[in-house]
């Protein structure tokens, strides 16, 4: 089935069907040659995409600059707000408006939530939400499935446990719905005050996925073919106290992994503080690097699908 994308905002993973879903995880496929550089394309040299980075970013500013040069186009835009006349007072309105006429696509990273649904209503160029605040992200979503679909062949009839920050974690909240949205079965593991919340969960619900909740990762790891660990976010925590109660609640080691099935895969959005045992990267069940890496792919695939339309 033929899908159109041009010139669509990609603010929400709910913005798209599971079809749609599909065909950019399978598009993305014939991408990888391109984004190791194996294969040169320049189906892009005639745009320019403005980068607005609002909040700190290594690996999802990068992957769309490296998936916008390696297609042939350019970009311009900022990593430091306060380099901008965001510190004159420019409102965000007005900060899009003159990315609008200096680009043809504007990639949004803003720790308000909500920020890009409001970019998107002040630009005509597409707007890609790079993650607004507690919200969505879904081109972070979109590389967690593909990473799910590559390495296990299939996303659906996978068990799935997500654990650590559910409550302010934008990646696990876009994630969960669309695992719900293929029929993954979904754990959730967390502390108490950091469960998921429950319009999630009653989301995950709609497409008939019960999530099982629990505090308790030594079980919850026994029978999991996904572990997608998340960090505790300080930077997310209204309360300091709120945070230093429950920071280093879990850690991931290889003792924890002698209970794990041998195919596990270990996924995390990075960056990593202490969640993760660094003796662990070395084991076969760390994904998180590929993980990293499947962002350009699926990168380059959106932005030549919203701005052409068209696949190679």
């Amino acid at each position: 089935m033929k899908m159109n994308f041009k010139n669509r905002d990609i603010v929400s993973i709910k913005d798209f069907s599971k079809t749609d879903i599909t065909a950019i995880l399978n598009y993305a496929k014939h991408m990888i040659p391109y984004a190791k550089g194996e294969k040169q394309i320049d189906i892009l040299k005639k745009y320019i995409l403005s980068s607005l980075f609002f909040e700190p970013s290594t690996r999802t500013r990068l992957s769309f600059e490296s998936a916008m040069n390696r297609l042939g186009g350019r970009v311009i835009g900022f990593a430091d707000p306060s380099a901008t006349s965001q510190k004159k007072g420019e409102s965000l309105a007005d900060t899009i408006r003159m990315a609008d006429a200096y680009s043809d696509i504007i990639v949004i990273r803003h720790p308000q939530e909500g920020a890009a649904r409001l970019a998107a209503e002040f630009a005509e160029v597409p707007i890609i939400n790079a993650g607004d605040g507690a919200g969505q992200h879904p081109t972070q979503c979109l590389l967690d499935l593909f990473t799910i679909l590559t390495e296990k062949k299939r996303i659906e009839k996978n068990h799935i446990v997500l654990l650590g920050d559910l409550k302010y974690g934008r990646t696990v909240h876009s994630l969960a719905y669309a695992l719900s949205l293929f029929g993954a079965e979904l754990t959730f593991v967390s502390p108490e005050s950091l469960k998921m919340p429950k319009e999630v969960i009653n989301e995950c619900k709609e497409f008939g996925v019960e999530p099982n909740s629990t505090v308790n990762l030594d079980k919850a790891i026994i029978d999991a073919d996904v572990l997608y660990v998340t960090r505790i976010q300080k930077e997310r925590f209204p309360d300091a106290e709120e945070y230093n109660r429950v920071v280093g609640t879990y850690k991931v080691d290889n003792e924890l992994l002698k209970q794990a099935k041998k195919d596990l895969i270990i996924m995390h959005p990075l960056p990593r503080v202490t969640e993760i045992d660094p003796e662990v990267d070395a084991t076969h069940h760390a994904l998180y690097f590929k993980q990293a890496f499947n962002g350009i792919p699926i990168r380059m695939a959106l932005l030549s699908l919203v701005l052409e339309g068209r696949k190679l």
